[in-house]
C-alpha cells in the first residue's frame, strides 16, 4: 500500500489520478477509474449546461460509490462556457473534489470553500503554484513539459519542476503530472516529493475510454517523438499528437505574423472530437497526447491498469 496525503485527503485507495480530458472525461471512464481505486474527474466543459453536468454526475454515481471529482478548465474558448452554472451544479450535487486548470479559480473559490469542496489546481510553473496556494487552493497538480495539452511556456521537465514546487510549497500536497504512465513513474514522483501522480494519456488507452480504437492503437504505436508543439507563437502552447493537421499548423505558425484566425479551422476542438475521437480518422483534426505514450504498450481495463501500476510500484520500492 502507498498511503499519502492524497489518499488520506480524498479517501482513495491509490495515489493515482485521472485528470480532466476534453472528449474523454465522461462518467463511464471516471466510474471505471474510481472502481479501480484511483481518482477520476468528469470534464465539465463537455456538457452544454450546469444541469447536463449535474445529470452526468448523478449517472456516474449509479456506476460507482467511490470518490470522484469534476474538472473545470478555465481557458479562453471560441464559444462562451457557463462556468458559474457548472460551479453551482457541482455544489448542488455534493461533489467535494474539483480540479481546476488554466487561470486561477479565484472567483469560484469562495463558493467552493463555503461548501467544503477541495480544489486541486493544475499549474505549469513554481511561481503560478505559489500564487494559487496564496489564493486558497488546497492541492497543486504540477504539469511538466512532457504533458499532453498545455505545458505552459517555460519548457521545464517534471524531474526539475516537481521537486522545485515541493520545495516552494512544503505544506501543500503536490501531484506529479506529465510523463506519468506506470509504477516506475509513481515511485519516482513520490521520491521527488509528490503525494501522487496524474495520468491522462495513459487512461486514454484503456478499454473504458469512449474514444475510437484507432486512437488507442495510435497511442500504443507512438513514441516520445510523436508529438508536436503548436501555438508557441501565440504563447498558448499545446502538445498534441503528430499527424497531418498538427504538422500543418506547426508549419503555418513558423511565421510569427500568423494569428489564431489562420489556424482556427484546423485546431477546432469540435472537429477533432467528431473526426478523430469519434470516427477514428487519425488525421481528421488536432488531438492531444503526451510524451508518456512512449511508455504505453497495451489497452487494458482501468482495473487491470491500476493493479499493474501498483504491483510494479511495489516491486520498484522493494528493489530500492
Amino acid at each position: 500500500m502507498f498511503k499519502t496525503r492524497l489518499t488520506e485527503m480524498f479517501g482513495v485507495e491509490t495515489p493515482i489520478c485521472m485528470g480532466g480530458m476534453t472528449g474523454v472525461g465522461y462518467g463511464d471512464l471516471v466510474a471505471a477509474v474510481a472502481e479501480a481505486g484511483a481518482l477520476g474527474f468528469i470534464t465539465a466543459h463537455m456538457f452544454p449546461s450546469g444541469q447536463a453536468l449535474f445529470d452526468e454526475i448523478e449517472r456516474t454515481r449509479t456506476m460507482t460509490s467511490k470518490p470522484f471529482g469534476v474538472n473545470l478548465t478555465l481557458l479562453p474558448s471560441i464559444n462562451p462556457i457557463p462556468y458559474d452554472d457548472y460551479r453551482e451544479a457541482i455544489i448542488a450535487s455534493g461533489i467535494k473534489i474539483v480540479e481546476t486548470a488554466g487561470r486561477a479559480p479565484t472567483d469560484h473559490l469562495p463558493r467552493f470553500k463555503d461548501n467544503g469542496v477541495k480544489v486541486i489546481h493544475k499549474c505549469t510553473s513554481v511561481r503560478h503554484s505559489v500564487s494559487a496556494v496564496k489564493k486558497g487552493v488546497d492541492v497543486i497538480s504540477i504539469d511538466g513539459f512532457e504533458c499532453a495539452g498545455h505545458p505552459g511556456e517555460d519548457d521545464v521537465g517534471l524531474v526539475v519542476l516537481l521537486p522545485a514546487t515541493v520545495d516552494a510549497l512544503p505544506d501543500t500536497p503536490i501531484i506529479a503530472s506529465g510523463g506519468m504512465a506506470d509504477g516506475r513513474s509513481l515511485v519516482a514522483a513520490l521520491a521527488l516529493g509528490a503525494e501522487g501522480i496524474n495520468m491522462c494519456t495513459r487512461f486514454c488507452a484503456t478499454k473504458e475510454a469512449k474514444i475510437h480504437e484507432n486512437v488507442k492503437r495510435r497511442i500504443v504505436e507512438s513514441t516520445e517523438l510523436d508529438t508536436v508543439l503548436v501555438g508557441r507563437t501565440l504563447r498558448n502552447t499545446a502538445r498534441v499528437a503528430r499527424n497531418a493537421i498538427s504538422e500543418e499548423v506547426a508549419r503555418i505558425q513558423q511565421d510569427p505574423s500568423k494569428t489564431f484566425e489562420d489556424v482556427k479551422e484546423l485546431m477546432a476542438g469540435q472537429r477533432a472530437r467528431a473526426n478523430v475521437l469519434g470516427e477514428g480518422d487519425i488525421d481528421g483534426g488536432i488531438w492531444t497526447s503526451g510524451q508518456s505514450q512512449a511508455l504505453i504498450h497495451d489497452i487494458p481495463s482501468c482495473k487491470d491498469l491500476v493493479a499493474t501500476i501498483m504491483k510494479q510500484a511495489e516491486s520498484v520500492r522493494a528493489r530500492l
